[in-house]
């Protein structure tokens, strides 16, 4: 292992993964079930995700722009809609929305947080920079420890602070909020399309 690649590949990953989907879909899980199996569930799925990018290498960069971005794009509003339609339900009130989190399995929790990421990580910026940085630096290894953990850090802090926010603001919101940013993220997507058939 090569600790300046691992540390290139730290400080690229993290600022990119900072204000990005993952970073939303993480909260809103969080809001959902208790921060451990959020936790656990997302960065297992960020570990896959990275083993994927790392071991793919250029291979993965090489695919066409206009299809990973037409996946995302739809992905992106499926979810959108969903957060929405979760958002307007608003019957349950905050005590029964906290007893529902705390009621879920560790296993089940985990497992539907591994899920979402699993799905919504695919053509992510930070997935492409790694692909790219394993091709570049040939240290499949290093690459992976550097990614990971950039990644772990911004689900921890995700799934902790997520927890935080549904103590302290109506999960209704907190929903409406992720929804629209998946709009937008699903808008960016289609754009980015657009612009790889136009090119």
């Amino acid at each position: 292992m090569v600790p300046s690649v691992v540390l290139a590949a730290f400080v690229l990953i993290l600022p990119v993964e900072l204000p990005d989907k993952t970073l939303f879909a993480t909260l809103v899980l969080a809001t959902r079930f208790p921060p451990l199996p959020v936790f656990v569930g997302v960065g297992a799925a960020f570990g896959l995700q990275v083993a994927i990018a790392v071991t793919a290498g250029s291979l993965l960069s090489l695919l066409p722009e206009a299809l990973v971005s037409a996946v995302v794009a739809v992905l992106f509003l499926i979810g959108a809609v969903l957060l929405w339609r979760e958002s307007r339900k608003g019957g349950e009130d905050e005590e029964a929305a906290a007893q529902a989190r705390e009621s879920t399995s560790f296993v089940r929790a985990a497992a539907i947080s591994f899920g979402v990421l699993f799905a919504a990580e695919w053509g992510d910026l930070s997935q492409l920079a790694t692909a790219g940085l394993a091709a570049r630096y040939a240290e499949p290894l290093s690459v992976f420890v550097g990614s990971w953990a950039a990644l772990l850090v911004i689900s921890g802090l995700a799934a902790f602070l997520g927890r935080k926010l549904a103590d302290r603001l109506p999960v209704a919101l907190l929903h409406r909020v992720a929804a629209g940013l998946f709009l937008v993220f699903a808008v960016v997507a289609v754009v980015e399309t657009v612009r790889a058939l136009a090119g």
